[in-house]
């Protein structure tokens, strides 16, 4: 492993002359003491302050950067930890640290997976369809998701990764794919009421759910024995068939009428 006493990488000028804000018994101690707890603790301030400050220029940056090819391959797990959580709002940090950290174990690559927008969509799909279910809990819980990537979400199959998706407001998700989550997690309550609750659905997902509801209700009044199964039938029947002409009548837009009334065709 490669530790910061060897002067051959970075002399003390060097790191004093690239971090203004670390004092210099910070440096020394760094170069001094090479233990994990020290590195640590550098990877945090060197990073903080590349991400804050104006100050430096482009040779300390190029240095700082070097630094932190370094450490993002340090055997020392936290590390690791202290880049990440540093660099992962940091828009200019080069793209292959960024992918190195977002690969790495999920205490590392978590952060990173949340919030860094150097991560392109086809850095995140890759993970996405590699890794497990802690990371691709993260990509769903981005600020912003693209459609492709929303796809690449719901294709996972995984319950509680789509209801974190589908809750998410700042996911693209087409009305196809919401209809393939309605497919896939038919009986999936927590991905229909995140589906239910989310601020803007098409009229036709929004269909789709009013009748999944009135099966369910269905469903559970049939055991009931005050009330016929024709009953039960009719009055589900008159339920949905209200629910439907109001959700006509609430949309504005031509198209959204258009849509619903094919999907109600469609569906007999």
């Amino acid at each position: 492993m490669i530790g910061f006493a060897d002067a051959d990488l970075w002399p003390a000028e060097d790191c004093e002359s690239m971090i203004a804000k670390l004092s210099k018994e910070d440096v020394t101690q760094l170069l001094q003491d090479p233990s994990a707890e020290a590195r640590a603790d550098a990877a945090a301030k060197i990073a903080t302050h590349y991400d804050a400050s104006a100050d430096f220029g482009e040779e300390e940056r190029k240095l700082a950067e070097e630094i932190f090819s370094i450490m993002c391959k340090d055997a020392e797990q936290r590390v690791r930890e202290a880049l990440a959580a540093n660099l992962k709002d940091c828009p200019y940090l080069p793209h292959d640290i960024a992918v190195t950290l977002a690969r790495d174990v999920e205490a590392v690559s978590i952060p990173m997976l949340k919030f860094s927008s150097v991560l392109t969509d086809d850095d995140l799909i890759e993970i996405v369809r590699s890794q497990g279910e802690a990371k691709q809990l993260a990509v769903a819980g981005r600020q912003k998701l693209s459609s492709d990537l929303s796809d690449a979400l719901i294709d996972t199959h995984n319950e509680t990764v789509v209801g974190a998706l589908v809750a998410n407001e700042g996911a693209n998700i087409s009305s196809s794919a919401m209809h393939r989550v309605l497919d896939d997690f038919e009986g999936s309550d927590v991905v229909r009421n995140a589906l239910s609750g989310r601020a803007t659905v098409p009229v036709e997902v929004t269909e789709r759910l009013v009748s999944m509801v009135s099966e369910q209700i269905h469903d559970q009044l049939m055991g009931r024995e005050e009330m016929t199964s024709e009953q039960i039938g009719d009055l589900i029947l008159q339920s949905r068939e209200k629910a439907t002409l109001g959700l006509l009548g609430a949309t504005k837009a031509k198209d959204d009428a258009r849509r619903l009334i094919v999907h109600l065709y469609k569906n007999d």
